[in-house]
């Protein structure tokens, strides 16, 4: 950064203002981080506006798009069912804002893995994240893992990327392996997607006889089943910062 950015003030009164500011704030050739945490934390949170957005799985959480930014930010909303969580994951050099809509949802932070990755992963911190509050991180920070640790009440985040990034790895606590996954979005702008890798997978558990088309649902013991076979397809979380160290900016161009 080459001299002092100048940062306003701004508040979201709605989630629709909310995005019209993004897309002027990110029109600029250097945004401030904080600067748009501060604004993402501004809005308060309002189901009658984001519920049309908000797409719930009964086996995993999901990835929702609200708006793609003019392909410098992805705004998405993520939704949690009882217990769902994410893989440990790094952010592919983007940069990741997560605001809590409703509920609760745990943040995991890990030191990276060795290079060869054989030993257990080291963990650095852990949160309770609460609604309305909104939390921040990129790969320089670590990695992480968020999860809704409630077995009774649902949770319902808004996440923002920049830039948008379609790939990511996850990794094993237990080893630091790593693994390389394509994400895909459940809905985008309100409209379920039809996915072919989800028709692919849903094909496969339908050959093994491992999905239930009179229940639609997997039974109980074969969740370790359906976890393995989601492979490539196994959703991780969820831009295009400068990642000085220190710079509180990033370059959206």
């Amino acid at each position: 950064m080459e001299q002092p950015l100048q940062t306003e003030t701004w508040k979201a009164r709605s989630l629709e203002e909310l995005v019209r500011i993004l897309h002027q704030i990110f029109a600029e050739d250097k945004v401030s981080v904080d600067e748009v945490q501060a604004l993402m934390e501004s809005y308060e949170s309002n189901p009658e506006e984001w519920l049309q957005y908000a797409k719930f799985d009964q086996y995993r959480y999901t990835r929702n798009l609200v708006d793609n930014g003019n392909g410098k930010f992805n705004l998405m909303i993520l939704c949690w069912g009882e217990g769902h969580g994410s893989s440990i994951h790094d952010h592919t050099d983007s940069h990741c804002f997560m605001k809590i809509l409703q509920g609760n949802l745990k943040e995991t932070l890990f030191e990276w893995p060795g290079k060869k990755g054989n030993g257990e992963m080291t963990k650095k911190s852990e949160r309770v994240l609460r609604e309305n509050q909104c939390a921040y991180i990129n790969d320089s920070i670590g990695l992480h893992r968020v999860e809704n640790i409630s077995h009774t009440e649902p949770a319902v985040s808004l996440h923002l990327y920049s830039p948008p990034f379609d790939t990511c790895n996850t990794f094993d606590q237990r080893t630091g392996h790593k693994h390389k996954v394509t994400m895909t979005f459940y809905s985008q702008f309100g409209e379920r997607t039809v996915c072919s890798n989800y028709v692919l997978y849903e094909d496969k558990l339908k050959k093994l006889d491992l999905f239930s088309l009179e229940q639609g649902r997997l039974c109980a013991d074969l969740k370790a089943t359906f976890q393995y076979l989601k492979g490539p397809f196994r959703e991780a979380e969820e831009a295009l910062f400068i990642r000085n160290c220190g710079d509180r900016t990033m370059s959206p161009n």
